[in-house]
Formats: structure tokens, C-alpha cells, sequence
């Protein structure tokens, strides 16, 4: 089996033999885990009108629970395909969906509990470990502990069916820190190479998922030719497409646009869905009191509908036919955190809480059907509360897998809730959350451009690691241990490669004054010392 990782080939250092003479030591290669797919591969040959390899097609061959449809089981493509004149041009191939066969289960979760190992399990095994084993390193991640962790419903492979071309990757608290980022297009902007241009570079600076947060025209359209690109997970939020195909008029919302919605994205390949099921109409009162409200866009279209109705949730009330439609598509669903608190004053309120709690329903119904399950967190979070909504997710939801929008730490810092969010990341991360949510520098100002997503990325991937290392994941400070000695010894090239955005390091290097390469703009203190340490390591 072929896992896609990085090898980071590192130079020689030179120290001091008996004699003084230098003398180059081996130092050895850094393998980490990558996200970018065939992009960072120089022998792929790549068109985004072809889309990347359908990697996990070739395993469905040995598969005999798996049915391939002769078409959608919803029509949802416009009959415009490649006419240049029109308005918008769709991805010009079309594949049809694979789904369960009639009367068969076949999700991950499903095969865990019956103590089989599946292609994915074997493949987030080894993808987990980046052959730490090679440097003398014990690890406890094997294919049978993943399938553990799944069948005991802590841990999720996010990789539906039709969604072939994502590389597997798990999501639990046991495992690395994942991180997710939000692309898509608006009313703003129906821009498909920019949107798939979010996509890549995302994967580049390190995503784990992504969120397609579309809204506006040819949404679905949009996707396909995202989801035929990308070599993550792919999540929504379903209901902001199904309320754009009724004109945005939550009153004309219904469970049959929603369900149908539903198919059409999982037979188009996303690999979870966030629902709003877990908000009900007695929670509503209880969010009237909050300085901030609900600030969750699914949860107020969800609030507003049932208000307008004066009926239940939908999304609740059909949760277990919600879950039978993921299951035949092996889409992992996210219990959407509707009444998430949207300022610190009403982090951990009873609303946020009573959420919670029906949270806990709706992850049995789920696991009755052997759909995975997230969990979706908070947004705003001081630092002193984190623990308290980490413990109370993970007693009501019983280890399922925790994500985290954030949280951001505090209210004063628009244009930065980068910086505040990474700082509550890597405190919830640690204390058991699975993936964490990249906030841009942009956050509720406005639509995020290449240079806003990658500072978001970056400043999540920093909090994640920095929760890794504190939970002591088998390796996780070996990238870290290799930096400080490429470092120590000026090998400047190997710390630039060796960093999680080796190009912005880089370009601040090339940015100061003096050449001397055993110097730094820092030359008369820290890597001064280092340099007087050295010599005097090296008996100078």
C-alpha cells in the first residue's frame, strides 16, 4: 500500500574530529505527514479539467457490498457542460455514484465492530506512525488499534464513497490534531479556479479537511469541481444550499429540499455533513438571554423556521432517516453546534449545554445506523472555561470526537482572531479535542483571500502541534528536535524545510541586512550565544 508522506532530506554537519579537523556527520531524513496530495509530487502531471487520481476506486473492485448507479438518484447538474459562452462551465466528466447494495452495511464503522480492517484503517495507520519505527520509536498506532478507536466510536475515517480521490486520514483525540479550513464561493464571487486555487493552497500549508461554506449561484457545480481536485475531506453544511434552491425564504424550507440536498451532495462525493439536528424549539428561549444570541448560521435558519412554523426542528425529527441516507454512502455526519456561543460572556451558558445534551440522542441514533460521528464545539471560549466544555462534550457525547471552531479567547481582537484562536486551539486540543477550525485574520470583516487563509492555516497547524507534543503523540518531536539542531549548527536551507511555511521563513531571512551566514538579524543575542556555545562544544 502507497502512503503519501513528505521526506525531508537534510545536509550534513560538519564537527570536529580528535584533531580539531571538521568533518561531516550524517544527519538523518525527517518524514512528516503532508496534505497535498499529488500537488507536491514533480512526476504528477496534473489538469484541474481531469481532476487528481481516483486513489480508493481500485480497492471498491474487491469489494462486494458496493453497487455503482447508472445515474443520480437526484438530478442536480445543469445541462451546460462546455460551452464557453455560457455563464458557467461544469466539470466535464461526470461519475456516477457508487452506494451501498441493497440490505448492506458498509461503513468503517460497521466493519470496526465486526473486527475487520479495512484498506482505510491500514492506510491512517501507517500515515499516523510516519515511520517512526525507522528511528527506534515505539508507537501504540497499529491498524487494530485504529480499528478500536472506530468501532468504539471515538475516532472517524471521513471518506464516503464517491469522494475517491481523498487521501484517508482519522479524526480522534488518540491520533494527531487535525486541522479544517473554510473555502467556497458567495453572492460575492462564483469564481472557480480561485475557489480551487483555496483548495490547493490550503492542502499546501497544511489542512487536513475543508468546509465548503458556498452560498449564492451553482453551488453544486462549484463543488464538483472541487471535490474532483482535492485530496482531503470535504465537508458542508447542507442546509445553506437547500435554502438557496427556495431563494433564501426559510419559510419555504422543508424536509424534502433538505433531503433531497442531502443525496445529491453525498453522491457527489462530501465526505461529512454538518446538521443542525441537536437545536430544539425549547432551546430557543434559553439563547434570548445571551449578550450575543445564536450566531450559528445553521442554527438561526434552523431557529427562524421552527418560530415561523411553530414545529420541531426537522433536521431532529428526521435525524434517523438523515442517518439511514449517510450510511449507504459511508458519510460521516457532524452534530452542527447550532447555540455555540458567539461572545466569552456566553461561553458555557445553559443553552450552549442543553445543546448538548440532545447531542447525546443524537449520536446513539447515528451509531445505531454505524454512521460516524462528530461532534461540533464552541467559538468563543475564555481560557478558564476550555476545560469545563471539553469534559462536559466528552461525558454527553461519549468520546466522540470533538471539533472545535476555535475557540476564539477573547472578544478584543478583530483583524487578529488568528492569533486568539490558535492560543484557545492549542489549550482544547490538548485537553481532548480531534480537529481544530483555521480562523483568518478576516473573521466576520470579510471574505478571506489566499494570503488571509494561509495565516489562518499556519496559526492552526502551530496550535495543533503545539497540542501534539503536550499529549506526547508517538514522533511528534521529532520534526522539532531536527529544526533546533539545523539551528544550532546554521544549516539555514534544513531549517527552512524542516518549518511549517518554509517559504514566509525564507522570505524573512533573505530580508535582513547582513549575509554572513552563521548570522541572523538576531546575531547579537540568541544565535550570537549559540555560536559562543558551539565553540566552546567544539572546544574553540
Amino acid at each position: 500500500m502507497k502512503v503519501g508522506m513528505r521526506l525531508i532530506t537534510l545536509s550534513d554537519s560538519l564537527v570536529p574530529d580528535e584533531n580539531g579537523k571538521k568533518e561531516k556527520r550524517k544527519n538523518n531524513p525527517v518524514i512528516v505527514y503532508d496534505t497535498t496530495g499529488p500537488y507536491s509530487d514533480a512526476s504528477s502531471a496534473l489538469c484541474i479539467t481531469e481532476g487528481i487520481p481516483r486513489i480508493r476506486e481500485e480497492w471498491y473492485a474487491r469489494r462486494k457490498d458496493l453497487v455503482k448507479l447508472a445515474d443520480f438518484t437526484v438530478p442536480s447538474f445543469t445541462t451546460n457542460t462546455t460551452d464557453p459562452a455560457a455563464e458557467f462551465t461544469c466539470f466535464p466528466k461526470q461519475y456516477y455514484p457508487f452506494k451501498a447494495k441493497q440490505g448492506k452495511r458498509i461503513t468503517q464503522m460497521y466493519y470496526a465492530k465486526r473486527r475487520i480492517i479495512t484498506p482505510e484503517m491500514e492506510y491512517v495507520a501507517i500515515r499516523e506512525n510516519q515511520q517512526v519505527e525507522g528511528l527506534g520509536l515505539k508507537s501504540f498506532i497499529t491498524p487494530e488499534f485504529v480499528r478500536k478507536e472506530i468501532a468504539a466510536g471515538r475516532a472517524v475515517i471521513p471518506a464516503n464513497l464517491n469522494h475517491p480521490e481523498s487521501e484517508p486520514m482519522i479524526i480522534g483525540k488518540r491520533f494527531l490534531v487535525k486541522t479544517n479550513a473554510n473555502i467556497g464561493n458567495s453572492t460575492l464571487s462564483t469564481d472557480v479556479e480561485e475557489s480551487i486555487e483555496k483548495m490547493v493552497w490550503s492542502c499546501k500549508w497544511g489542512c487536513d479537511t475543508l468546509m465548503d461554506l458556498s452560498t449564492g449561484k451553482y453551488i453544486h457545480e462549484t463543488r464538483e469541481w472541487i471535490i474532483r481536485n482535492c485530496p482531503v475531506p470535504l465537508g458542508t453544511v447542507p442546509v445553506y444550499e437547500a435554502l438557496e434552491k427556495v431563494d433564501g425564504k426559510i419559510e419555504d424550507l422543508t424536509w424534502e429540499v433538505f433531503r433531497d440536498t442531502l443525496i445529491q451532495q453525498a453522491e457527489q462525493g462530501v465526505d461529512y455533513f454538518t446538521i443542525h439536528a441537536a437545536l430544539l424549539s425549547s432551546h430557543i428561549d434559553l439563547a434570548m438571554n445571551r449578550l450575543t444570541g445564536i450566531v450559528s448560521r445553521g442554527g438561526a435558519i434552523m431557529s427562524t423556521w421552527m418560530k415561523i412554523h411553530k414545529q420541531e426542528n426537522f433536521l431532529y425529527t428526521h435525524f434517523d432517516e438523515i442517518c439511514s441516507i449517510l450510511s449507504q454512502y459511508d458519510a460521516v455526519v457532524s452534530i452542527g453546534s447550532g447555540l455555540r456561543p458567539g461572545s466569552i460572556y456566553d461561553a458555557n451558558d445553559i443553552a450552549q449545554f442543553a445543546e448538548l445534551k440532545t447531542m447525546n440522542t443524537l449520536t446513539k441514533i447515528a451509531w445505531n445506523h454505524f454512521v460516524q460521528v462528530i461532534i461540533e464545539g464552541p467559538g468563543h471560549v475564555p481560557l478558564n472555561k476550555i476545560k469545563e466544555n471539553t469534559s462536559e462534550q466528552n461525558y454527553a457525547c461519549m468520546g466522540a470526537p470533538f471539533h472545535s471552531l476555535g475557540p476564539v479567547t477573547t472578544d478584543i481582537s478583530p483583524g487578529y482572531d488568528h492569533i486568539s484562536a490558535a492560543i484557545g486551539s492549542a489549550q482544547i486540543a490538548w485537553y481532548g479535542v480531534s480537529m481544530i477550525c483555521a480562523v483568518s485574520p478576516k473573521e466576520q470583516l470579510n471574505v478571506p483571500n489566499k494570503e488571509d487563509v494561509r495565516e489562518g492555516v499556519i496559526a492552526s497547524k502551530i496550535a495543533a502541534h503545539a497540542a501534539d507534543l503536550a499529549k506526547g503523540q508517538p514522533g511528534a518531536q521529532v520534526r522539532d528536535n531536527a529544526i533546533s539542531k539545523a539551528r544550532f549548527d546554521f544549516r539555514w536551507k534544513d531549517l527552512f524545510n524542516l518549518s511549517l511555511d518554509p517559504e514566509r521563513a525564507k522570505q524573512y531571512y533573505k530580508g535582513k541586512a547582513n549575509k554572513n551566514p552563521e548570522n541572523s538579524t538576531m546575531n547579537d543575542t540568541n544565535f550570537f550565544a549559540m555560536k559562543l556555545s558551539m565553540d566552546i562544544k567544539n572546544g574553540e
